[in-house]
């Protein structure tokens, strides 16, 4: 058996709402707030109600901030008005978010990945075997090795009908064909793993530039990598709603991006996804409404003091910038 201070605790439902109460947290139906903490669980739960907790404040009365001096570290009491609904609706908030990414994020993996397939498919049919489309640095390194690696395994794995027809008549897999195997970070690794040329191809498909016109391999590449995380997080249950990326997303030079005040804050948050989502899905069906489909949702969202929409990246606490994407006002 494990020391007693080696973890926190188990403590039943009942407990940890009156945990919550003393804390300062308001829970107006307390068997609706148990079930939601038996569906949902408290530990998950919390990562929605950290920022509704106070302040550290050191005796000079200025707030403690965590070892590297970004975050302010907070207390377990809650601020005055923090209330499980509200967080209750905040939860249910960023579930339907999630659920709007995973709508684009769809259509842009399959769209992406049938171009990559297309632009250098027509050069080599088995060009994902071929090291002569794969940039030199990247075999040295062992990338293209642990791509191969993996994506053989993809194939080995696949269930797919055209994928198991191919391999029952002993016939190669045709680049066309085995994208249906790839996953968005495999995708985003061919990309990577790819020569500048063919990089550029891409790129030019898609229409991502730099300021002077050429080919923004660079930005592209960025925007793949962080999508591909957002999609692990959506895929996985995970928050997204106010969650800072390791990784702040690079603007290309396309005049799409002036006027969206994308500082460094907003590269991290889901204000910036939101527009590289939005950039990329117009190129695929030009008469969407997922735009307005995601401001709804957005100036729908629980109003929290606490908890404002600037923590999504966005310029203000007034909702979606509806004027920014050319939307009518509500």
């Amino acid at each position: 058996m494990p020391p007693a201070h080696s973890t926190k605790p188990h403590q039943t439902y009942s407990e940890l709402i009156t945990l919550l109460q003393k804390r300062g947290m308001t829970i107006p139906d307390e068997e609706r707030a148990k079930r939601k903490l038996s569906q949902i669980g408290y530990y998950r739960l919390s990562g929605f109600w950290y920022p509704c907790r106070k302040v550290k404040i050191d005796a000079a009365g200025e707030c403690i901030m965590d070892v590297k001096g970004k975050h302010p570290l907070r207390g377990d009491d809650f601020q005055e008005g923090t209330n499980f609904d509200s967080i209750i609706d905040l939860y249910l908030f960023d579930k339907k978010l999630r659920m709007l990414m995973m709508d684009a994020l769809e259509r842009i993996e399959i769209h992406v990945r049938s171009v990559i397939a297309h632009e250098v498919g027509r050069f080599d049919p088995l060009a994902y075997l071929n090291t002569s489309f794969v940039n030199p640095a990247k075999v040295i390194k062992g990338h293209w090795k642990d791509w191969s690696v993996k994506q053989e395994g993809l194939i080995g794995e696949s269930r797919e009908d055209c994928i198991r027809w191919h391999k029952m008549n002993k016939s190669p897999i045709p680049f066309w064909v085995v994208v249906e195997t790839w996953n968005f970070g495999q995708m985003s690794k061919y990309f990577e793993n790819l020569k500048g040329d063919y990089q550029n191809t891409i790129c030019e498909r898609l229409q991502v530039f730099d300021a002077s016109g050429k080919p923004h391999t660079r930005a592209l590449k960025n925007w793949l990598q962080e999508l591909n995380t957002l999609r692990n997080k959506c895929a996985h249950h995970a928050r997204i709603w106010n969650r800072e990326a390791n990784n702040a997303i690079t603007i290309s030079g396309n005049s799409y991006f002036k006027g969206f005040n994308l500082d460094e804050v907003a590269r991290k948050r889901i204000y910036s996804q939101i527009c590289i989502l939005w950039f990329l899905l117009q190129k695929i069906g030009p008469h969407s409404d997922w735009i307005k489909d995601v401001a709804d949702l957005v100036d729908a969202k629980p109003d929290v003091e606490f908890l404002p929409c600037t923590a999504m990246g966005f310029p203000d606490k007034c909702g979606f910038p509806r004027d920014k994407f050319n939307l009518c006002p509500l």
